[in-house]
């Protein structure tokens, strides 16, 4: 593994209001490692990406991609970071009104590296890779059920070849059978183009298998970094009650009446 880490974050902070969502993230990610990020829900997990992705400026911090500085980057500068990403959103977010092929050549057409009738070979392609068929390209994203719009939005983060992706919730909203189906494609497909992976997650299932380390958010701050295997006897107690999924613990739930 490289010294310099592919994604380095330092004291990152960010607030809203009166609110400190993040509150000095550390976090260092290395070259070819998949981290999933784990906590409950409003710790931080989704600003935390978003603020990777240059979507939200912190309020402090640095951001590092193979050590060089992130925060702050316009233009071309920034535009060239972005297109080393690929995403996979919640909800797999594809465009209703393009054909699934377009869906997936996506960001090879908005930037120019592929024309329209190499950027459709090359999403055929990529759709097998997450066992698609080709007569899947010409629907619509509304004619797919769940497990194949994760699919479809999978074949989108990888068809750019990125050496960073991001999944962002990859099986919410999928059964057990199908959630563990993506979580081998996307394990797969990582592996196979070499990339370094970021992931965030409450499901504990996908977090141990798609993960070299597990990293847990809470309270705006990562309170426990460790091996995926480690993580059901990490000693930490915030940890196992997240992960065991305990009522009672030191992490305690605001209930709204």
């Amino acid at each position: 593994m490289s010294k310099t880490p592919k994604i380095e974050l330092r004291g990152l902070k960010k607030a809203f209001g009166t609110k400190q969502v993040l509150n000095g993230v550390d976090l260092s990610v290395q070259s070819g490692e998949s981290v999933v990020i784990i906590g409950g829900s409003g710790t931080g997990k989704s600003v935390m990406l978003k603020s990777i992705l240059g979507l939200m400026r912190p309020d402090a911090g640095s951001i590092c991609i193979d050590g060089r500085e992130t925060i702050g980057q316009l233009g071309r500068e920034k535009e060239e970071m972005l297109a080393r990403f690929g995403m996979l959103f919640q909800g797999a977010a594809l465009f209703d009104s393009l054909p699934v092929w377009e869906n997936v050549a996506f960001g090879l057409i908005q930037s120019g590296r592929a024309k329209r009738k190499y950027a459709r070979d090359i999403a055929i392609e990529t759709l097998g890779k997450v066992g698609l068929s080709p007569d899947v390209a010409d629907l619509s994203p509304s004619e797919l059920s769940g497990g194949m719009q994760k699919r479809v939005g999978l074949a989108r983060a990888i068809a750019t070849n990125p050496d960073v992706i991001f999944f962002d919730e990859p099986t919410t909203g999928l059964d057990p059978i199908m959630a563990d189906v993506i979580n081998d494609l996307i394990v797969k497909c990582v592996r196979e183009l070499g990339a370094t992976a970021l992931s965030i997650t409450h499901d504990m299932a996908s977090a141990s298998k798609i993960a070299d380390r597990i990293a847990m958010l809470y309270q705006g701050k990562v309170i426990w970094v460790g091996p995926s295997d480690q993580v059901y006897n990490s000693g930490n107690p915030y940890v196992d009650q997240f992960v065991h999924g305990r009522a009672e613990g030191p992490i305690q739930m605001t209930v709204r009446a």
